[in-house]
């Protein structure tokens, strides 16, 4: 297993060699500037658009970039010019301290395509720092003994330019006891020594005040003081001397402040005041005294602070032991920092792509370089990603990477990526660093709208509000953005003969469905049409879907009586023999309805009878029966008000009013009834005509082999004169009537008439047509198309 993760760790992350060769080869030789320290901003440093050889439009399109390697920003690039302009001011010995040679390296990134360049800024020093001592003054024991010549170190100056604007030379106030030397370590520093010319005399002067002068080499020089005190004591002819002169001590840099690392110890062979030895530092900079401390008596040197092997690696620490005369002698202590795995390895993103399209490939998603400050193993870092994501890692150089897509992406199936950058290093134990991108995956339009079903079905009711709401088509796009935004339309009917734009409106934005006009179920029961969803993609995509509408009936339509035909001018009248036996036929009531199902299940209702117990009508068939038999005390004239009703909700109806006439046979004669002006424009709708003839030749039939029967008995009765005319008095009911069940909606009236005809030797029947005002057309030289809407008007299925 640990093999096998090695081999794949180790895929990761060399890569594709000689695609990069190229890049690397462009960036081999690097490209050095230099620039003195405390440089006001903005000064010109070189123009990179010359020294790359390339014009100053192809810096700006290939997005030039400057990159350092302490990921500071000393430099900014003027994309209008080329010009590579300073962007703070720099300190030499804040940058590089003590560094002879001060070096800023950066690289110069191009994309499209990715190139680099490599180059360094030398930061030249400038005489900006004077020499200073540590101590504002310097205390020296002398013994009086102490012989010509004698050398007695002070402590030096610090100063922090190097070269020619560092420290130089030393020189003391005019003085006939002393004069300076300078004394050379071999490093590059120079140490003043303090040279005995005349022997002193504690009796003659105890103390002597001194002013040392540290001096540059700048141009103008600067310089330091500080206060040489000398005592003179009396003699001491031992001084002390350490065991060894040279000491070295390996510290971790994790080491706890406060920790004894070296135990230094000098011998003195006087005795009383003269053998006591202190210890002290000489010679220490300020990152010594800052770092360490030394036990003046017991000599042992402690942890001040805490050390850090990054900023500085080793201190060489000179020790002075002086006695109580004044005598001394020193040594040297060599503190080696030890490295310890302390800093996580670092991540800098040098270019980055948030947003790449789903079906590319192989696109550049970032640039980033890795470091650590340790060093050795602990400085090492290796670098990948998740294993279970499209994108590869391949190497550069000197720890650059390129993060890239290794594969077509899908936004439908994730449209974010968080790419996690695990830098670990080598040291023990490892440090990991973790950085994530976040790789948003833009949208094409590759998904068409789909509907949330193939087909719908609508219903709505006849006699429906214009404009009203009537369902609701949906369709969906996994896509986003304008991609995925649907518009929705109507799209031509299979049947060509529909006019669906008069019909059916569609809101384009939601897919909402809207009824034009009132719809009528007797004219159309159904009709279906595809509809469309096209999302705005480029190029656009489209699906379809089917829809039908089922229009609801409605109790719109009253019942229409077909028979008796009802006429104002001439009402029907039927005749009842006397003898008729109970359950006596007298006629049947006809009547139609344009409504379908139950809206054009019809029942008939007997509403008012000058008779009320005489007679009945059957609900279903509309039969009007006798229900017992004639008395001499019953009229011989009867009005019945009938009514046909639907089963609608709310139901409709109409009423028929009809005209009974109680004979003792058919042998009388009855006068004719006047003839009843017919309308030209009914005589040609041909269908009625040859119903209502057809129905009155049944009823003459019938009529006619009454009349032969009681024709003779009817002329003889005193009261054939007053049946001169045929016609039943119109108007209410006498008071004596009553209704005989309860009142329905009558939406119109008709009337249908039955007349003998007067005259000697011939009894026979005259029908006369049926009068229906409501119909009756108010222009008679209308066209044509008003004539066919009457037919139609009139058009029923009989029920």
């Amino acid at each position: 297993m640990g093999t096998g993760r090695a081999l794949v760790l180790q895929k990761r992350q060399v890569l594709v060699f000689t695609v990069l060769l190229g890049l690397s080869q462009a960036s081999t030789e690097s490209l050095r500037y230099s620039v003195a320290e405390e440089t006001e901003i903005g000064s010109f440093v070189t123009n990179l658009a010359r020294d790359l050889r390339l014009g100053v439009a192809e810096l700006s399109s290939r997005d030039a970039r400057i990159v350092s390697d302490d990921n500071k920003n000393h430099l900014l690039l003027n994309l209008l010019t080329g010009d590579m302009l300073l962007s703070e001011r720099l300190d030499r010995e804040e940058l590089c301290g003590s560094t002879q040679l001060c070096v800023l390296p950066f690289q110069v990134v191009l994309e499209n395509p990715l190139q680099f360049y490599r180059a360094e800024l030398h930061v030249r020093d400038i005489n900006d720092h004077s020499p200073t001592f540590l101590d504002r003054e310097i205390m020296i024991k002398i013994s009086e003994s102490t012989t010509v010549g004698a050398t007695f170190l002070i402590e030096n100056a610090q100063d922090l330019d190097i070269g020619s604007n560092s420290l130089q030379d030393y020189s003391i106030s005019p003085s006939s006891h002393f004069s300076v030397k300078i004394h050379d370590s071999g490093d590059g520093k120079i140490y003043p020594e303090l040279v005995l010319d005349r022997p002193l005399d504690h009796e003659e002067e105890s103390e002597l005040r001194l002013t040392l002068t540290a001096l540059d080499g700048g141009s103008p020089p600067r310089s330091g003081t500080t206060l040489v005190l000398i005592k003179v004591l009396d003699i001491n002819d031992n001084a002390p001397e350490f065991a060894q002169s040279f000491y070295e001590v390996q510290v971790p840099e994790d080491t706890p402040v406060g920790s004894s690392i070296m135990a230094i110890s000098a011998k003195d062979l006087d005795m009383g005041n003269y053998g006591k030895v202190s210890y002290s530092f000489l010679h220490a900079s300020e990152d010594i005294r800052k770092n360490f401390e030394i036990n003046p008596t017991s000599g042992e040197v402690n942890l001040r602070s805490l050390l850090d092997f990054e900023v500085i690696q080793s201190y060489s620490v000179n020790i002075q032991a002086t006695d109580g005369g004044g005598l001394s002698a020193k040594c040297t202590l060599l503190v080696k920092v030890l490295d310890i795995n302390d800093n996580a390895p670092e991540v800098t993103i040098s270019s980055l792509t948030k947003t790449i399209p789903e079906n590319a490939s192989e696109t550049l998603v970032a640039l980033f370089s890795v470091r650590d400050q340790d060093s050795g193993d602990n400085g090492r870092v290796l670098c990948s990603i998740q294993d279970d994501l499209p994108f590869i890692l391949k190497p550069t150089f000197k720890n650059f990477f390129t993060l890239l897509s290794e594969k077509a992406l899908d936004r439908e199936s994730k449209d974010e990526y968080n790419i996690t950058l695990i830098v670990t290093d080598l040291g023990t134990p490892r440090l990991t660093t973790q950085h994530t991108i976040t790789v948003q995956i833009s949208d094409i339009n590759d998904n068409a709208p789909a509907f949330t079903q193939t087909s719908y079905t609508l219903f709505v009711h006849e006699n429906n509000s214009p404009a009203l709401h009537i369902g609701t088509i949906s369709a969906t796009d996994s896509d986003s953005g304008s991609n995925a935004h649907i518009t929705y339309s109507l799209l031509p009917p299979n049947d060509p003969q529909l006019a669906l734009t008069s019909l059916i409106s569609i809101n384009a934005e939601n897919g909402q469905l809207f009824a034009l006009r009132a719809l009528d179920y007797e004219s159309l029961q159904a009709f279906e049409f595809p509809v469309g969803a096209t999302d705005q993609g480029s190029p656009a995509l489209s699906s379809q879907a089917l829809v039908r509408v089922l229009v609801l009936d409605d109790n719109d339509n009253a019942p229409f009586v077909l028979y008796p035909l009802q006429n104002a001018s001439a009402p029907c009248t039927e005749l009842l023999p006397r003898a008729a036996e109970p359950g006596y036929l007298i006629t049947k009531v006809v009547a139609v309805d344009r409504d379908s199902g139950q809206n054009a299940w019809l029942s008939f209702q007997l509403l008012k009878a000058t008779e009320p117990g005489l007679f009945s009508v059957w609900a279903h068939n509309g039969e009007v029966r006798t229900t017992r038999m004639l008395s001499e005390r019953d009229a011989t004239k009867h009005r019945l008000l009938l009514l046909a009703k639907d089963n609608g909700e709310p139901p409709r109806s109409a009423s028929v009013t009809l005209h009974v006439l109680v004979v003792d046979g058919f042998s009388q004669a009855y006068l004719p009834l006047p003839e009843v002006a017919r309308d030209p424009e009914l005589e040609e709708d041909s269908l009625t005509l040859y119903l209502v003839v057809s129905l009155a030749s049944v009823s003459s039939f019938f009529l006619l082999s009454v009349l032969l029967f009681v024709g003779v008995r009817l002329c003889r009765r005193v009261r054939a004169a007053s049946l001169g005319s045929c016609s039943v008095p119109e108007g209410h009911f006498p008071e004596h009537l009553m209704d005989i069940t309860h009142t329905g909606t009558l939406s119109q009236s008709y009337q249908y008439e039955v007349c003998l005809t007067g005259g000697t030797g011939t009894n026979e029947f005259k029908f006369l047509k049926p009068v229906i005002p409501s119909l009756q057309l108010q222009d008679p030289g209308s066209n044509m198309q008003e004539k066919e809407n009457f037919r139609n008007s009139l058009g029923f299925n009989i029920q």
